[in-house]
C-alpha cells in the first residue's frame, strides 16, 4: 500500500478541526485508512541516515497515512482532505468540468507517426490561473512522484510532464529521434547535453537512473517540442530546464506521454481534478487537443462522469446489513459517489473522474460497508455449517517429516527460487533439460528460476553447515515447478522428498535405508509390479556405477546414489555425499 506523509498542522488547518492523535487514528479506520506513523522529518533522517545528518531538519509533525493501492484520488493532501470533508458530510463532493479558453484556440498536441515505435500516445490539458504557495506546490511535485511510481508502473507505461506554459509557445510536437539528434538543458542543469550525453551521465543519478532502460535501447527516443523548437522534455527520462514551474507559475500545461492510453487518461485526470481547486475558476480544467498520425483530433482531459444502477438489497446481502435504499444512497454518497434512489427503487450511483478504482457493482457495495463502519456490521453465526478437512497431500507431507525427523535427519526449509547454475551447471545437468520455469527480470542472479529439484538447496545448506560435527543428515518435504504444457498457466507444482547423508564415507547404505523406512511407512513393499526396487542407471549428478532408479507400482519416482565429486567440489564441500530424492505425490 502506498505512504501518503503529510504535515499534521497542515492537514488539521484544510480539515478546519484539529484532532487528537488518537482521534484522527479512529477517523482514518472509519474512512477505509490506516495512520500507519506519527514522525518527523528529524526523525526520519535520523534513522535512516545518523543523528549527524538529522541536525538542523524540521521538528514539523508528520503523518504517514497508508492508502489503499487503487485509490489514486488520495495520494496527495488536497484528494485526502475532499475526500474526509465529504465523509464527514462538512461538504459536497465537487463537480469537474472541462472548458474552452476564454481567448482563443485550445492548446494543441501533435503526434508524429515516429512515436509508434516507442510511446505511441500522448494527452494533455491546462490548468489556468491557479494560485500556488509552497505546500501546494510540494504536493503538486509529491503526487506526480506517487503517481509515477504507482499507476504509472515508475514511468514505464505513463509519464507526467508539467511545464510553465508562459514560457513556452504552441502548437507543440511530441515526436521521436535518434539520440544523437537530440539536445537540449535538460531540468536544474547549467547547460545543454546531447540525449546520448544525458543517458550516460544519469546513470550515477540515484533517482533518474532507474527509468533509463525503458528508452536506452529504443532506435530513438521521444521528446516534445514547442513551435518555437525548444524542448519541454525526453520522456520518461528528464524534463527541460526552459519550460520547468515555479511558485510564481499562474498557467500549467500537463502532459501525459504513455505505452497505455487509458492509463495516461486516468493519470491526467487525477493531476488536474487534484490541483484545480486552486485554478481562478476552481474546478475546472482548460481543454488541450491532440492531433493523431492519423489525422484523429481528440479533446483532453476526458473527465468522465459515469453511472451504475444497483439494488439496495445487493448491498444489504453482500455486507450483511438491514438499510433502506435511501439509507444505502446517502451513505455512497459520503464517499464522493453522488447516489439516489429512482422510482423502480434501483439506487443510481454517479462515478466521478477521481474515482478509476469503481470498476464493479462489488467496488461500489465495498464503498457503501467502509461508510457504514464495519465496526457497526452486527455479528451472525454463518448460516452454513462445514467440517474442514487437511488436503491430503499436505497430510502425507506432515506424517513423513515427523518419521524422518525420527530417524535422525534434520529438516531444511530452502528457497523456492534459485539461480539457473545451482540446478544446472552444478548438478552436471543442461538449462533446457530441466523444465525451468524462469522469471522474465529477476532482481538478482540468486532468484533466476523456479527451482526443479530440491537436491540444489539441500546441498548449499550442508556447504552453510560444514563447520557442524559429522556426520550430517539433512531431508527436506517441499514443492518443486516444472513446465507442463498440459496446464492452463503453463506449469505444474510437484512435491518431492530429498534427503542428504554427509560424512567422511559416502553413506550410500545409510540412504538406502531411509527410502527403505519411507516406503515401509508408506505401505509398499519391495519387490516387482506393485512393490518398489530399484536399479541401476547413469545420471551425471551422480557417480558412475553409484547410482539407481527407484520404480514404485511400475513407475519410476526418482534416484537415490553416490554424488559425483565435481557437484561435491562445485558446492563447496569437501567430504563424499549421498542423497535421495523422490516424488511422494504417486503415493496419496
Amino acid at each position: 500500500m502506498p505512504t501518503v506523509s503529510v504535515k499534521r498542522d497542515l492537514l488539521f488547518q484544510a480539515l478546519g478541526k484539529k484532532y487528537s492523535d488518537e482521534e484522527f487514528d479512529e477517523l482514518c479506520f472509519e474512512f477505509g485508512l490506516e495512520l500507519d506513523e506519527i514522525t518527523t522529518e528529524r526523525d526520519i533522517i535520523s534513522r535512516e541516515q545518523g543523528d549527524m545528518k538529522a541536525e538542523g531538519a524540521s521538528d514539523v509533525v508528520l503523518y504517514k497515512i497508508d492508502v489503499p493501492a487503487n485509490r489514486y484520488d488520495l495520494l496527495c493532501l488536497e484528494g485526502l482532505v475532499r475526500g474526509l470533508q465529504v465523509f464527514k458530510e462538512r461538504t459536497e463532493a465537487p463537480r469537474y468540468s472541462r472548458v474552452s479558453p476564454s481567448d482563443g484556440e485550445p492548446q494543441k498536441l501533435v503526434i508524429t507517426e515516429e512515436t509508434a515505435a516507442v510511446r505511441p500516445h500522448a494527452v494533455a490539458a491546462v490548468l489556468r490561473n491557479i494560485n500556488f504557495t509552497q505546500e501546494r506546490y510540494d504536493s503538486f511535485i509529491e503526487l506526480q512522484e506517487k503517481l509515477h511510481q504507482n499507476v504509472c508502473r515508475k514511468r514505464a507505461l505513463v509519464a507526467i510532464g508539467t511545464h510553465d506554459l508562459d514560457t513556452i509557445s504552441g502548437p507543440f510536437t511530441y515526436t521521436a529521434k535518434p539520440a544523437s539528434e537530440i539536445r537540449f538543458k535538460p531540468l536544474n542543469q547549467s547547460q545543454e547535453f546531447t540525449a546520448v550525453e544525458m543517458m550516460s551521465m544519469y546513470k550515477s543519478d540515484s533517482h533518474l537512473r532507474h527509468y533509463l532502460h525503458i528508452i536506452e535501447d529504443k532506435p530513438v527516443y521521444p521528446v516534445i517540442y514547442d513551435s518555437n523548437g525548444v524542448v519541454l522534455s525526453m520522456p520518461p527520462i528528464i524534463n527541460g530546464d526552459h519550460s520547468k514551474i515555479s511558485l510564481n507559475t499562474k498557467n500549467v500545461f500537463i502532459e501525459c506521454t504513455a505505452t497505455d492510453l487509458t492509463k495516461a487518461k486516468i493519470v491526467l485526470d487525477m493531476m488536474v481534478t487534484m490541483f484545480c481547486e486552486y485554478c481562478e475558476q476552481p474546478f475546472t480544467v482548460e481543454e488541450a487537443e491532440v492531433v493523431y498520425p492519423d489525422g484523429r483530433n481528440c479533446m483532453y482531459p476526458d473527465l468522465p462522469y459515469r453511472t451504475e444502477t444497483l439494488t439496495g438489497d445487493f448491498v444489504n446481502q453482500k455486507v450483511g446489513i438491514n438499510e433502506s435504499p435511501e439509507h444505502i444512497a446517502q451513505l455512497l454518497t459520503r464517499m464522493c459517489l453522488r447516489s439516489e434512489v429512482r422510482e423502480d427503487g434501483l439506487i443510481q450511483v454517479e462515478i466521478p473522474p477521481t474515482r478509476s478504482d469503481v470498476i464493479h457493482a462489488c467496488d461500489i457495495m465495498e464503498d457503501a460497508a467502509i461508510a457504514y463502519g464495519f465496526n457497526n456490521i452486527v455479528r451472525t453465526t454463518p448460516r452454513t455449517y462445514t467440517v474442514a478437512n487437511q488436503f491430503p497431500l499436505n497430510k502425507l507431507t506432515e506424517l513423513l517429516r515427523q518419521d524422518l525427523a525420527a530417524a535422525g535427519f534434520t529438516e531444511a526449509l530452502t528457497f523456492a527460487l534459485c539461480s539457473q547454475e545451482d540446478i544446472a551447471d552444478k548438478l552436471g545437468k543442461n538449462i533446457t533439460e530441466t523444465r525451468a520455469v524462469h522469471i522474465a527480470n529477476p532482481k538478482t542472479a540468486e532468484f533466476q528460476v523456479a527451482r526443479t529439484t530440491l537436491l540444489a538447496g539441500v546441498l548449499k545448506t550442508v556447504a552453510a553447515n560444514r563447520k557442524m560435527p559429522l556426520p550430517l543428515k539433512l531431508f527436506e518435504i517441499s514443492d518443486v515447478v516444472l513446465k507442463d504444457d498440459t496446464r492452463d498457466v503453463g506449469a505444474r507444482n510437484s512435491r518431492r522428498l530429498c534427503a542428504v547423508y554427509y560424512n567422511k564415507s559416502p553413506g550410500f547404505e545409510v540412504i538406502h535405508g531411509l527410502l527403505d523406512r519411507v516406503m515401509q511407512l508408506l505401505d509398499v513393499k519391495p519387490g516387482q509390479g506393485e512393490g518398489y526396487h530399484i536399479q541401476a542407471a547413469e545420471d551425471s549428478t551422480f557417480f558412475p556405477g553409484r547410482c539407481a532408479e527407484i520404480f514404485a507400482r511400475g513407475h519410476s519416482i526418482g534416484r537415490l546414489g553416490v554424488l559425483h565429486p565435481d557437484v561435491i567440489t562445485r558446492f563447496e564441500l569437501t567430504m563424499p555425499c549421498s542423497a535421495l530424492d523422490i516424488d511422494i505425490e504417486p503415493f496419496l
